[in-house]
């Protein structure tokens, strides 16, 4: 008994200490981003459950700002690559050059290579360039010119784009958008943030003044832990049954597919984790739900112009399906 209460004790030290770098970060990036304390709980949930972000918002509220100091929370390599019409995906993932005095071609690694890349106004590129993404953010691995490349152990894609009714831009493919463990928007903050944001922007940028919290290694700690987190049977029923609903919904064209669930669970066990929980609850599914599942639903044109949205879906859905006690 002895032993196993040791044991448990040490799971717990460890389970705390990954809490406590989950609240260091959250409380860096609170310093810079005012009143976003709902959008850091999620970029975090899907920071470390080793998804990617897709962020949906009007220019200037703040989305590149928050990659960059995510980045500088955890000394992390940081890289931005701004989407344009005439963006190739060579630009992206990189190039094999040809060296003329050895006679072997040296291959030239793109931006893709780093922990956190920002993908600025993604949906302006072609569908091409787009879909150069999907290897990296579905196997962490880049094929060029037959060749497969590794990615850091350590890799997050935070997407930004416009409304998709802007003009010049193209809508992401299903493919793409499923690659996303969440999609949200920042919006825009009460007018006492607003009045914060330009206090401490009066001389200077706060971002200037970032410093690293935590190192990489007690990030990856931090995403081993997430791992750990107990997701019940009855859980894991209520996930799917949520999921599977999407499928056969009216109105519904596209529901969400067994990726959706994969990630519905893994961002709820960061979730619980960030509330210094060591199991997944109901509210921390049906706070995912929606961040999780709208962005990979495609709805019939009928159903569109009856008034239905994604989110109108969910959570329907969400009161539909029984929470399990």
């Amino acid at each position: 008994m002895r032993k196993k209460k040791r044991v448990q004790n040490h799971k717990s030290s460890k389970m705390l200490s990954a809490h406590q770098t989950y609240l260091r970060i959250a409380e860096n990036i609170s310093q810079v981003m005012k009143g976003q304390s709902a959008a850091i709980r999620k970029l975090l949930a899907s920071f470390a459950s080793g998804g990617h972000l897709l962020l949906e918002d009007f220019p200037g509220t703040g989305k590149t700002t928050l990659a960059k100091v995510l980045a500088k929370s955890i000394s992390a390599d940081f890289k931005r690559v701004q989407f344009t019409p005439d963006l190739l995906p060579s630009d992206i993932l990189g190039v094999s050059v040809f060296d003329p005095r050895d006679q072997v071609f040296n291959f030239h690694e793109g931006p893709i290579f780093t922990n956190i890349l920002l993908a600025d106004e993604i949906n302006r590129a072609s569908p091409r360039t787009q879909s150069a993404l999907l290897e990296a953010m579905g196997e962490s691995q880049v094929t060029v010119e037959g060749a497969r490349w590794a990615l850091p152990e350590l890799f997050f894609v935070i997407a930004t784009q416009n409304p998709v009714e802007f003009r010049g831009t193209y809508p992401l493919p299903e493919a793409q958008m499923d690659r996303f463990a969440l999609e949200f928007s920042l919006g825009y903050v009460s007018e006492d943030h607003e009045l914060a944001v330009l206090s401490a922007q009066q001389k200077d940028h706060p971002i200037d003044h970032v410093i690293p919290v935590v190192t990489l290694e007690e990030v990856m700690h931090l995403k081993d832990k997430v791992k750990q987190i107990r997701v019940s049977e009855e859980i894991k029923v209520y996930i799917v049954s949520i999921v599977n609903r999407t499928r056969s919904y009216p109105g519904v064209q596209l529901g969400a597919s067994p990726r959706a669930s994969i990630a519905l669970m893994k961002t709820a066990q960061a979730l619980a984790l960030y509330d210094g929980m060591e199991f997944v609850t109901p509210d921390h599914i049906k706070e995912l739900a929606l961040p999780v599942i709208a962005h990979r639903l495609s709805l019939e044109p009928q159903a569109k112009f009856s008034g239905a949205t994604p989110e109108k879906v969910i959570g329907d859905i969400l009161r539909e399906i029984k929470v399990p006690a």
